[in-house]
């Protein structure tokens, strides 16, 4: 018995050391509150016109308030119905070409969720990398990959830029940052804020680009402009001290618009007079739900988003890899499907791993459909 008695405390005190190893990066993970970083950065902040009474705030009038806890309706379906949101076989993950990018083309290689490579006039953009198995600050909880990344951080090509939307786990994760500060050379272009918590993970300040809506930088030949988005901020409970936003990328004749994370809003139709048409509009379309219209697009709303921004061709992101909402895996790019073909707009949906060439004209196949029905056993 006293062997038995032992065995239990030595497998407890494991536990208990696997639970602290996991653990022991959660306050990096949090990150810095900005206005606490520095005086130039936090003058910056309170002198943006987006920032009001202590937070960042959407200029957009909102048509609900954003929940900060889910309803209990919705976490008791998120466990009801998990095979629903599942894909019911292996995504079918290509692995990324490796040739050199065409100096006059444009080529987008989606990685999941909203991890995007995008070749531009021979110029390499990565937007919004995660690698990690979990978007979440720690190993333990959260929603896990459906999907493999179809290539591993240190086997990515060079890149000229890296571009993040807004600092969400799901966007914006420490690891992956941490990796490519070590792997890449390309500067880290952000929106207002976000600037912090790069540097508190090793990224040099020279390496960071810190801009607020309309501001514009030039990185590789390529300009970039932080254009607005209808989102939120944060990596714990206080909210909305970091800004949010979408990107566009313009060089000699192509453009590229990235959206991030948004709710759909009538600015849309702004950027796109402003700085398009675009060649390629990378869209989100999924964890959409009744309880945040204002944050989240519908695929309906990706689609009209596309439309007004003059979008020649849509790339959709932010769905597939995480669950994130309560709809079902492929229910955004069925809707997609139905929208973009009703509209007549030009749409592409691509394998993770599979490359985009904007000068083809892209053959949809609905590949998700051949994986199988959903799971009827719980894993």
């Amino acid at each position: 018995m006293s062997g038995f008695r032992t065995a239990r405390r030595v497998l407890a005190g494991g536990a208990v050391l696997a639970a602290a190893w996991a653990l022991r990066d959660v306050p990096a993970q949090l990150g810095v509150r900005p206005l606490t970083s520095g005086p130039e950065r936090a003058d910056r902040i309170r002198r943006s016109p987006r920032f009001r009474d202590g937070a960042f705030v959407n200029p957009m009038a909102e048509s609900v308030e954003r929940i900060n806890t889910p309803p209990v309706s919705m976490v008791a379906e998120m466990i009801r119905d998990r095979r629903l949101r599942r894909p019911p076989g292996p995504v079918p993950v290509r692995v990324p070409p490796s040739d050199a990018p065409d100096p006059a083309g444009l080529r987008a290689v989606w990685y999941g969720h909203a991890s995007t490579l995008v070749e531009i006039e021979g110029r390499r953009v990565l937007f919004d990398p995660v690698w990690s198995r979990r978007p979440s600050p720690t190993r333990l909880v959260g929603p896990v990959r459906h999907h493999p990344v179809p290539v591993p951080l240190d086997g990515l090509p060079r890149v000229d830029a890296v571009a993040i939307s807004h600092d969400h786990y799901d966007h914006l994760d420490m690891s992956t940052v941490r990796a490519l500060t070590r792997t890449q050379e390309a500067p880290f272009l952000v929106p207002l804020g976000i600037g912090a918590h790069l540097e508190r993970w090793g990224v040099p300040g020279h390496r960071i680009v810190e801009l607020d809506w309309d501001e514009e930088a030039e990185v590789a030949g390529l300009r970039f402009t932080a254009t607005a988005a209808r989102h939120f901020s944060g990596r714990w409970v206080v909210r909305n001290e970091t800004l949010w936003g979408s990107w566009v990328v313009a060089g000699a004749a192509k453009r590229v618009f990235y959206a991030g994370d948004s709710g759909y809003f009538e600015g849309y139709r702004g950027i796109g007079a402003a700085h398009g048409p675009f060649d390629l509009a990378i869209m989100p379309i999924g964890a959409y739900g009744e309880n945040w219209p204002d944050i989240h697009m519908t695929p309906e709303e990706a689609v009209s988003a596309t439309v007004d921004l003059g979008g020649k061709l849509m790339l959709p992101v932010h769905w597939a890899t995480f669950t994130l909402a309560p709809h079902p895996w492929a229910e955004p790019v069925d809707r997609l499907w139905r929208e973009a073909k009703a509209r007549d707009v030009r749409f592409v949906v691509p394998r993770p791993g599979e490359a985009v060439d904007t000068a083809v004209e892209p053959a949809v196949d609905t590949w998700w459909e051949m994986l199988g029905s959903p799971r009827t056993v719980e894993e």
